[in-house]
């Protein structure tokens, strides 16, 4: 007994505390919202967020005991495994009601989305990759380049094919943050941005369907057509907002929430509810937890002087920092609505579940950057 209470004290020690506060504090909010917006529905969505949440958590904590470095050796079986999960989806891919895209697993009374995994392994996989080629100083060359341009593609192409273009999106935001963070030249960006401008017309024909592009005009066209269709959701979700004011309802208050008029609001919308419910005080109190949690990532990977650990940081940083610009701007209706969830927030087992496998992660990192710094430098030495 005595040997465990040491343990479990040696490890609040050394982990980041006021990192574990932040994602629970943001848990514990989206509870409250989820539990609101549901209390007149028949799904108990809370039940399932915190089942996850839960999971998510006990997970965390055991990968944040792990040393990153060794989980990065562990690259070849980690992307394996996800990739085999995402072509899974292919054969056994279900969709759910309110999504676009097959990209969900059933196992038995619940679902799962690979997708939403996979970004956790991408970012690992990817981190290990750049820590590679800068060892081996090909990280500016070419073929350095082009590789790390492979390497995305593949689950960026894959799961554009099962219709979930939102993870799609996220992922090509993690690979042009890492990337750009990593130090590739401005030139390999700059001719990026020009292929899509040029590429943009024959996209918007030939590769987006008809519900897209209306998703895409509707941002454009507020007519009465547009806003009793696709701008429906969106335009409901400004009102909820712009009906709590200053201070809101009060939370279980909303006449609008309780009538369940913004569609899927639990999910993609929660952030209307805290809206309607808590007014502008509660949505600053909202953002202002998700910008806290983007900064302790952001200092982690500052502190570390080890490629691996720094990338592993900072892809985790714009996978929670794209989805929250993503997910605001498409509530707001200055982003069309592309199925990306509020992190920590928003309903969805799966989606929060792996969030807290990449806080296990950055914890890893904050807790073994001194063992792994020291190692470096002993190598370091070694060398010279």
């Amino acid at each position: 007994m005595k040997k465990a209470f040491k343990a479990v004290c040696s490890y609040i020690k050394h982990t980041d505390k006021l990192f574990w506060l932040l994602t629970i504090a943001a848990s514990v909010y989206g509870f409250l919202l989820i539990y609101s917006q549901q209390r007149n529905g028949s799904t108990n969505f809370l039940k399932t967020q915190i089942i996850a949440v839960g999971i998510g958590y006990i997970a965390a904590v055991i990968i944040s005991c792990m040393d990153y470095n060794f989980i990065g050796r562990l690259w070849w079986l980690i992307g394996g495994f996800s990739l085999a999960l995402t072509i899974l989806v292919f054969f056994i891919g279900i969709q759910i009601t309110g999504t676009d895209d097959v990209g969900w697993i059933s196992i038995g009374p619940f679902s799962f989305q690979p997708s939403e995994l996979t970004k956790i392994c991408f970012i690992v996989t990817f981190a290990k990759h750049i820590s590679v080629l800068t060892k081996h100083n090909k990280l500016k060359t070419f073929v350095g380049v082009m590789t790390l341009v492979l390497h995305a593609a593949i689950p960026i192409v894959l799961i554009h094919m099962q219709g979930d273009d939102g993870a799609a999106l996220i992922f090509a935001c993690i690979f042009l943050i890492m990337t750009f963070a990593a130090g590739i030249q401005l030139r390999y960006f700059i001719t990026f941005i020009a292929a899509i401008c040029i590429a943009a017309p024959l996209f918007y024909t030939k590769v987006m369907n008809d519900d897209q592009r209306s998703r895409l005009l509707v941002l454009f066209d507020l007519d009465e057509n547009s806003l009793t269709t696709f701008g429906w959701q969106q335009y409901q979700g400004k009102v909820s907002i712009a009906s709590g004011g200053l201070w809101g309802e009060g939370i279980f208050n909303g006449p609008r929430v309780e009538k369940d008029i913004v569609p899927y609001q639990e999910n993609d919308f929660i952030f209307t509810v805290a809206g309607e419910e808590l007014g502008f005080v509660g949505c600053a109190a909202l953002l202002l937890i998700l910008l806290l949690i983007i900064i302790k990532i952001l200092h982690t990977a500052h502190k570390t002087n080890n490629c691996l650990g720094k990338m592993i940081c900072l892809g985790y940083f714009a996978l929670i920092a794209s989805q929250t610009i993503i997910n605001i701007g498409m509530v707001l209706g200055i982003l069309p609505v592309v199925g990306i969830t509020l992190p920590f927030f928003s309903s969805g087992g799966t989606s929060v579940m792996c969030l807290y496998l990449g806080v296990g992660l950055v914890q890893s990192v904050y807790m073994h950057k001194d063992d792994s710094d020291k190692a470096g430098l002993k190598l370091e030495r070694q060398a010279n």
